[in-house]
């Protein structure tokens, strides 16, 4: 009796496999899009609270390699940086891109606060302040918990003014800095203009005064940027003056004629000029990015930056 039984069950087993086997494979032919389900539920069976396979060689490799997907998310972006001249044309614009990056910022300038209506310049991560650079106490307070420091300090005058205020002032600035042991400093120099050199020879002195100070105080953070013409809409006073009107087609035009600034004397007057929003982005950059390398980037080094920026 106990053998007869015995027989009887397993042949009912072998029924339910192979009924199951002809469901599959009906579904299979039927529904192809179904069968990776149909095959997993007829693989599982729960016994004692585990998961167990009734099948050895049926597992689909799809489904048995797949891992989940690693999602990489950038870091919050952190630190307080100082904008030397924050409330010029190239420092505003800074100080802006600095903001809506998540930054805190500090601007230091003989006149403080400068009269913008924008919004960011009223936003509690913007700190305006007064100072004089060619008084370099006037720095130490400034420098309270700075991480980076962006200088745009420059001007034009007689060749004596503009050797201070173009070197003597940051060279300054770039010396309190180190000793405050901020990590990196970036400066706003100036692309060579050859004959343009001898003419504004104070104003080009400073600025390469200013860059070996830089280099000998910062030689693995220290990022100098030399731009030609910059260009966007400046205000002076009350008055926007639209300077990409001539400078966005000449940067459009002398993109191409790099060859040409290698020609004796006037080759630099073909440097293209470079808009003032992508000398911010990149100076940001440098800022805050220890992957952007110590040393100087002229502007077909800032244009390419800004494209991988905006990739």
């Amino acid at each position: 009796m106990k053998t007869i039984l015995s027989h009887l069950l397993r042949s009912r087993s072998s029924f339910h496999k192979s009924r199951d086997a002809v469901n599959f494979m009906l579904c299979k032919d039927r529904c192809p899009h179904v069968t990776h389900t149909y095959l997993f539920n007829a693989m599982l069976v729960k016994k004692d609270g585990r998961l167990l396979s009734t099948t050895s060689n049926m597992v689909d490799e799809s489904i048995k390699g797949e891992k989940p997907e690693r999602v990489k998310v950038s870091p919050l972006p952190t630190g307080k940086i100082l904008v030397l001249g924050g409330n010029g044309f190239v420092g505003s614009h800074i100080c802006r891109e600095a903001i809506e990056y998540g930054l805190a910022v500090c601007s230091l300038s003989r006149s403080g606060r400068p009269s913008l209506c924008d919004s960011w310049a009223d936003s509690e991560s913007m700190i305006w302040l007064r100072g004089d650079l060619l008084s370099p106490d006037s720095m130490k307070d400034a420098l309270s918990g700075v991480t980076s420091v962006i200088s745009c300090i420059g001007g034009f005058g007689s060749n004596s003014h503009m050797y201070r205020i173009n070197g003597t002032a940051n060279i300054n600035a770039v010396r309190a800095a180190a000793d405050q042991g901020v990590e990196r400093f970036v400066y706003i120099s100036a692309a060579d203009f050859g004959l343009v050199n001898y003419i504004l020879q104070g104003y080009y002195e400073g600025k390469r005064a200013t860059e070996r100070e830089l280099l000998a105080k910062y030689p693995h953070g220290g990022v100098i940027l030399r731009p030609g013409f910059i260009h966007g809409t400046r205000r002076v006073g009350r008055i926007k003056l639209p300077l990409s009107v001539i400078g966005a087609p000449l940067e459009m035009l002398l993109q191409y004629a790099k060859p040409l600034t290698h020609i004796p004397l006037v080759g630099p007057l073909f440097i293209p000029p470079v808009k003032v929003t992508s000398v911010a982005k990149v100076a940001v950059k440098a800022a805050i990015d220890p992957s952007v390398p110590s040393g100087i980037l002229d502007v077909y080094k800032i244009r390419k930056y800004v494209t991988e920026l905006s990739a």
